[in-house]
């Protein structure tokens, strides 16, 4: 997995690409990307699937702040970023939640 920053010169945003790879969705039909950025909302950014099988998608994000992230696995199974720059306790559950640093 990898998470690309591109920082924008003409305001203050990053273009953040998070991507899986094809071994981390096993043959997955559907992957969202989910955080604070967008409520948690699994319909609200879906990732394009790529040629190779993996799964990709950019979104534009205020700089200067963390926000926590996972993806969605054919609407049931959660899973981190393995790249991400740290991870913070969900405060749901045992698990943790994907940040990424901007």
């Amino acid at each position: 997995m990898a998470t690309a920053k591109q920082f924008l010169k003409s305001k203050p945003v990053a273009k953040v690409t998070f991507e899986l790879p094809a071994e981390a969705v096993n043959g997955a039909k559907v992957v969202s990307l989910v955080g604070e950025f967008n409520d948690w909302d699994v319909t609200a950014q879906p990732l394009k699937k790529q040629k190779d099988g993996s799964f990709k998608t950019t979104v534009e994000l205020p700089i200067g702040t963390e926000y926590q992230y996972r993806f969605v696995i054919d609407g049931q199974t959660w899973e981190n970023d393995w790249a991400a720059d740290k991870y913070v306790a969900s405060g749901i559950s045992a698990d943790e939640n994907s940040v990424v640093v901007l």
